[in-house]
């Protein structure tokens, strides 16, 4: 196995790890992250019925404006707050944040901290 494999598992490993302890709710859904090499996903997922209740990423035509001219991490950001937003509308405060087995630092950092301006809270 090459070095890209193995830190894939790894992340695979983690990934499977946190989602054990960690369940979206109706009442506190799952803000799942999903990162790419030149993209960023965000969607709150109801686990007890299986639904994506809001979604947001860099490939949004609403969001696509707002990311002229910003590095990833500051896409991440204006990400995080448009899904904020958007769960806010829906009437969702408080959800748990599902990093999808990446490190707590950098794009994933940049999404979580645009939520919580924006006021969804975890």
């Amino acid at each position: 196995m090459g070095n890209k494999d193995l830190s894939r598992v790894a992340r695979e490993r983690r990934q499977i790890r946190v989602r054990k302890k960690i369940e979206g709710t109706s009442e506190r859904p799952r803000l799942n992250v999903y990162r790419s090499l030149s993209h960023i996903y965000a969607q709150v997922i109801d686990d007890t019925v299986g639904n994506t209740l809001v979604s947001a990423s860099t490939i949004d035509a609403e969001v696509l404006p707002q990311l002229e001219g910003k590095d990833k991490s500051a896409q991440a950001r204006v990400v995080g707050q448009v899904v904020a937003k958007r769960a806010l509308a829906k009437g969702i405060g408080k959800v748990v944040f599902d990093r999808g087995g990446h490190l707590y630092h950098g794009r994933i950092k940049s999404l979580a901290e645009g939520a919580r301006e924006a006021g969804l809270d975890f």
